[in-house]
């Protein structure tokens, strides 16, 4: 019986055997005692899960249709036609309710909120009273919308930053000014509350413990009240206010889901983005026309190209000093429970020509600036002592909150550490720029200005070298470079050899026991930290961005004559910095430039302009372009270097055997550079030039000329752009491939996979491209055609004829499959009966033949 009971086939999902009734299918590879399982377990667990594939073999799920008996062979014209007509039906409903939803979002909200603004800021009454028929008006409909998603963007951010801060003063507590004044008093000889010792232990049961007789406790009279408050909103019944409480998704919200209810939304969204404009826009600017009025400034700011937003942020500054008023006099007073403050900055920059391009490009210039300088500040807490860098934040302290800080700190305070930084971030941009620069020009007055504008008529340098130093340079300096590594060493040697210099070695890296110790357990960490686990890389980062956790400060011993010791130090600093400066300024671009010379050949060296007839014939390349060059080669020197002395203590067999593996290793990256970002882009670039660029552009009368570099760095975007597209496609052989060689990289190249699977495929579907065209136009048409204008057309519109073929035949081929599924479709719904299992079948992975 035991036996009997052990061989029986159970289903995996219920564990029960099968029958007559409820037979048991073996549908995927799976095998022994999980192999068995009911289709109406499977199709649950299917309808659960969303899967249709075994989540243990990875095996697709199949089923065979069962129609009904009096099913014809051919579906009838008339059951087609009704199921075509019920389809096309469907698909209009959609169309016209996803082109409602489109023209409500994307028409009428920018469109009112647009011209609601017009009408405000006119301040004329015809305005307002015409602006219903300014709404539904065409004229310029397209710029009005387009500046409408602008004004919408502006009111959608200001709402999520307002209800960001929000978030923050709830989470962390706001100033002091807003706390609410309703807080009871604290009674300064109010008796304590004792607890005895026995009544602790009571505690859970009893809900707390009472108070003594003759002790005043105020702030736990409400509490009967509250409780039975709590009770009351208990009582509450779970149909209604699931009712109530109706989940609102972004398919709701926004119409996506076929119903109307996005209507009451949209006009919401024009209710609140008017009263936005007016408290957050119409108001602040209005205030700042009065204080301009006041103080006699319309001039100043009517001369600026920023006059709008500069009225404004006046505006907002004037409500802020009114607040700010406004809450002192209540302070004195006890006028108000409640306050608040609104703090801005004003800004003025003007300039002549392009006032916002200039000004984006200032601002992100130094966004760079500053971070790259935190990053360095960051590295040097690393080095010296805690408590050398007092002055400056630490961005690693775990208590360091940003947001919290501008929210507590007051208005003084954020002025004094405003101005503390533009004092330091001018004294290291004197030091690092002004100074440097007055320096070079004294020692080499040839070498400056650099080229940083270029008005070339050639279509070879400025786009090929753009595209050179976004796609090849900069990616492999980023991405594998040790400079951060030689960095932290490079000031760490700095630091001891000027400790040394000025007895400083206590005060600026501390004592040496205590450096030691930290260096070993530093280097415990790093022998600790795993390496190549995918699955704790999250932790790997973080012990690594972590590896010395901030100390507040740490003693040290002053020696003699302590000020003018920190006083010298702080002269090396500013020399170093100007040396450091003076040597990053001219050493890259020197080599960039006699690089770019070498490359353009025939020119002269790129540089700075001498005379009007050196400005005719020399070729100029932008100083960015040769700064990036020679960057790149000094890495690679520096790269080079490192290598070959972490070499030197292995002997000079590993040596030689690492030098080999190094030259077959640059000789397999050359090959496959070679083909993968010199053939291939050069193909797809000759492709998209004769395809789109030549019928476009060049007229039937002229001859077209093949720029070849220019082709091979607009190939190089090209396949970035179609690689990034395959990877985010279905799966098939080419995204398989690529994959494969972004897994291996380049250490682990396998050059005949490259070959065989990607290059190959590659090449020889663009050479087919573009050489069958070619044969056709020039081989073949020449035979049949005599005249030479009618060859010439032929052969400037045979590669977008091509292309007009074969996208034809892929829509073709889409819609035959469209209408295949729509046939069954029409099948299903008016024949099938159900749906059996398959069966996996080891010897027959075809068969389709189910159990019973």
């Amino acid at each position: 019986m035991e036996s009997e009971l052990t061989n029986a086939d159970i289903c995996r999902v219920c564990r029960s055997e099968g029958g007559p009734e409820r037979p048991l299918f073996h549908p995927c590879i799976c095998t022994g005692s999980i192999k068995w399982i009911h289709q109406e377990c499977l199709v649950q667990w299917m309808r659960y899960s969303r899967k249709e594939y075994c989540e243990l073999c990875g095996h697709k799920f199949s089923f065979t249709p069962i129609y009904s008996p009096d099913m014809p062979g051919t579906l009838p014209v008339k059951d087609l036609a009704s199921g075509l007509l019920s389809s096309m039906a469907t698909a209009i409903k959609y169309w016209f309710h996803y082109s409602l939803v489109t023209i409500a979002w994307l028409g009428i909200v920018p469109l009112t909120a647009c011209r609601i603004y017009r009408a405000l800021f006119a301040s004329t009454v015809d305005a307002i009273l015409t602006l219903p028929f300014e709404i539904i008006s065409s004229e310029n409909i397209a710029a009005d919308i387009f500046q409408g998603c602008f004004v919408v963007s502006c009111t959608l951010f200001a709402f999520a930053g307002l209800v960001w801060l929000r978030e923050q003063i709830l989470h962390g507590g706001g100033p002091e000014w807003l706390q609410r004044d309703d807080v009871a008093p604290v009674v300064e000889n109010a008796p304590a509350l004792r607890i005895p010792e026995d009544l602790n232990e009571n505690e859970d049961d009893n809900g707390g413990a009472p108070a003594d007789e003759g002790e005043v406790v105020p702030e736990n009279q409400d509490q009967p009240e509250q409780e039975g408050n709590v009770g009351e909103d208990n009582n509450w019944i779970p149909m209604e206010w699931d009712r109530a409480a109706e989940e609102i998704t972004w398919e709701r919200l926004l119409g996506l889901d076929g119903s109307l209810m996005f209507l009451e939304h949209v006009f919401w969204v024009i209710s609140l983005n008017t009263i936005f404009i007016i408290i957050f826009a119409y108001a602040p600017y209005h205030m700042g026309v009065l204080t301009l009025n006041l103080f006699n400034l319309q001039e100043y700011a009517s001369e600026s190209h920023f006059e709008g937003l500069l009225t404004t942020l006046i505006g907002y500054n004037t409500v802020g000093l009114c607040f700010l008023v406004l809450y002192r006099f209540s302070g004195w007073l006890n006028l108000f429970r409640a306050k608040r403050k609104l703090e801005l900055f004003l800004w003025e920059q003007s300039f002549r020509t392009a006032p916002g391009t200039s000004i984006f490009l200032h601002w992100l210039i130094g966004m760079v600036y500053v971070y790259y300088f935190a990053s360095f500040i960051l590295l040097l807490r690393e080095i010296v002592r805690p408590g050398v860098l007092w002055f400056l934040r630490n961005f690693n302290d775990p208590d360091f909150s940003p947001i919290q800080e501008m929210i507590h700190m007051p208005i003084l305070e954020h002025i004094k550490k405003l101005i503390i930084s533009a004092v330091i971030f001018g004294s290291a941009v004197l030091l690092m720029l002004w100074l440097p620069i007055r320096f070079i020009k004294l020692i080499l007055p040839t070498f400056l200005p650099y080229t940083v504008s270029l008005s070339n008529e050639t279509q070879v340098n400025e786009l090929s070298l753009e595209l050179l130093l976004l796609q090849v340079i900069l990616p492999a300096l980023l991405e594998q470079s040790h400079t951060r590594v030689w960095l932290k060493a490079f000031v760490r040697w700095w630091c001891k050899i000027i400790a040394w210099i000025l007895d400083l070695q206590s005060y600026l890296l501390g004592d040496q026991s205590d450096n030691e110790r930290d260096g070993d357990q530093n280097g415990e960490r790093q022998e600790n930290v795993p390496v190549n686990d995918g699955v704790n890389l999250g932790a790997v980062h973080q012990a690594l961005f972590m590896m010395e956790p901030p100390t507040g400060y740490q003693p040290y011993q002053r020696p003699k004559l302590f000020l003018v010791r920190l006083f010298s130090l702080l002269v090396m600093v500013c020399f170093s910095l100007v040396c450091f400066s003076v040597v990053a300024l001219t050493v890259p671009v020197w080599l960039g430039r006699r690089v770019m010379a070498l490359w353009l050949v025939g020119a002269p060296p790129p540089g700075p302009q001498i005379s009007a007839t050196e400005a005719k014939t020399e070729v100029k390349v932008h100083e960015l372009y040769t700064a990036a060059c020679g960057l790149y080669l000094c890495w690679l020197a520096a790269r080079a270097v490192t290598l070959v002395l972490s070499w030197l203590p292995q002997g000079r067999a590993a040596m030689m055997d690492r030098l080999k593996h190094w030259c077959m290793l640059g000789l397999k990256t050359i090959v496959a550079s070679i083909l993968l970002l010199g053939v291939v882009p050069l193909l797809f670039g000759l492709l998209l030039e004769l395809v789109v660029i030549i019928p476009l552009r060049v007229p039937i009368q002229q001859t077209p000329i093949l720029f070849i570099w220019q082709d091979w760095a607009l190939g190089v975007l090209y396949t970035k752009i179609a690689c990034a597209v395959t990877m985010m496609g279905p799966d098939w052989f080419l995204r398989a491939a690529i994959e494969r060689a972004y897994r291996e990289g380049i250490r682990d190249m396998n050059l005949t996979f490259i070959f065989k699977e990607l290059s190959l495929p590659v090449v020889t579907s663009f050479g087919i491209i573009l050489a069958v065209p070619y044969v056709l136009a020039y081989s073949i048409v020449p035979m049949f055609i005599t005249s030479l204008h009618f060859r010439n057309l032929i052969a400037r519109r045979i590669y977008p004829f091509f292309l007009l073929v074969a996208s034809i035949s892929v829509i073709v081929t889409f819609q035959i499959r469209q209408f295949r599924k729509l046939y069954e479709h029409i099948k299903n719904d008016k024949y099938l009966v159900g749906q059996r299992l398959v069966n996996y079948d080891h010897r027959k992975p075809k068969s389709q033949t189910p159990t019973s």
